[in-house]
């Protein structure tokens, strides 16, 4: 496991990221393949707040959590990102393996504002290419929530179509999919 710590408004302590790279040993039993994360330590005032973002083949999560204490804030969002990858592998058992093909490439673009009011050629400020990677309504929805996103854009598994599955202000999951004439 490659582990990243960082440390934001603090000392770094050689035995913090051990106890953290320690108890994310606990979370291989659940991921495949070569596992990457990253663990910030943050101070504010009398908050101690650790987030870590897990990424491995197929799978992405992140958690975060706020304490008093450094360490019970490592705890408590281990639990937090274990309960998540449970989760995942429970639903992906009652899953059956489908059409796993390379998927789409993307190109995302942020456009900055004001250049989109004012002018004719509107300044893009970042480009960045994903991949719509093939899956079912079901996995891309979890796949929304391990990331904690408001969107994904994916490639329908059975179908070959680009997708979009969305969060709305109700709570509920919007899939947006194309309709053949």
């Amino acid at each position: 496991m490659n582990v990243t710590t960082t440390f934001r408004h603090m000392e770094q302590s050689e035995a913090l990221k051990a106890y953290a790279e320690e108890k994310l040993e606990r979370v291989k039993k659940y991921i495949d393949g070569p596992i990457s994360a990253q663990v910030f330590f943050t101070v504010e005032k009398i908050r101690h707040i650790v987030e870590i973002v897990i990424s491995a083949k197929g799978v992405n999560t992140k958690a975060s959590e706020a304490t008093n204490d450094m360490y019970a804030a490592v705890d408590a969002v281990i639990d937090k990102i274990e309960r998540q990858l449970k989760r995942y592998k429970e639903k992906l058992k009652g899953h059956k393996p489908g059409n796993e093909g390379s998927g789409r490439t993307l190109s995302k673009q942020i456009f900055q504002g004001e250049s989109i009011e004012t002018s004719p050629e509107p300044v893009v400020i970042t480009t960045k290419t994903e991949v719509a990677k093939p899956m079912s309504v079901d996995e891309a929805v979890m796949q929304m929530d391990l990331l904690h996103k408001d969107f994904l854009v994916f490639t329908d598994a059975i179908s070959g179509e680009l997708n979009v599955v969305y969060r709305r202000k109700d709570g509920n999951f919007g899939l947006i999919a194309p309709q053949r004439a």
